[in-house]
């Protein structure tokens, strides 16, 4: 396997695993996670509709079969990942490490998609 490919599918795969991780909370911990919106200003009804946009897009990136929804997700997730880290920076939380690590593993992914599948 080429570096190139490493690269991609480690970057893809820890970016997956992030917003997979925040699908779940959202799911299953939604009192939590409700507080959390709460706190940092955000409506809690967006709680459901977010995860599951999460989990649709991670199956667009994975699964490639839509050029344009996969371009969506990738764009999707990057405006949650900085509306993240905006959030928690303002807010001081010292929460927003994931929300960064997210942006860089969306950018490297979507920087070597194009390298490994010459698009």
């Amino acid at each position: 396997m080429t570096l190139p490919k490493v690269i991609y599918w480690v970057s893809t795969a820890l970016m997956c695993l992030i917003f997979a991780f925040s699908a779940y909370n959202y799911f299953f911990n939604y009192e939590m996670i409700a507080g959390f919106f709460g706190q940092l200003g955000f409506p809690v009804w967006l709680i459901y509709p977010l995860a599951i946009a999460k989990v649709l897009g991670i199956i667009a990136v994975l699964s490639r079969v839509s050029p344009l929804l996969k371009e969506w997700a990738y764009a999707g997730f990057f405006f949650d990942a900085v509306l993240a880290l905006s959030a928690h920076y303002i807010e001081q939380d010292g929460a927003w490490s994931f929300a960064f690590a997210a942006i860089v593993f969306i950018i490297v992914s979507r920087l070597y998609e194009s390298k490994v599948f010459k698009i």
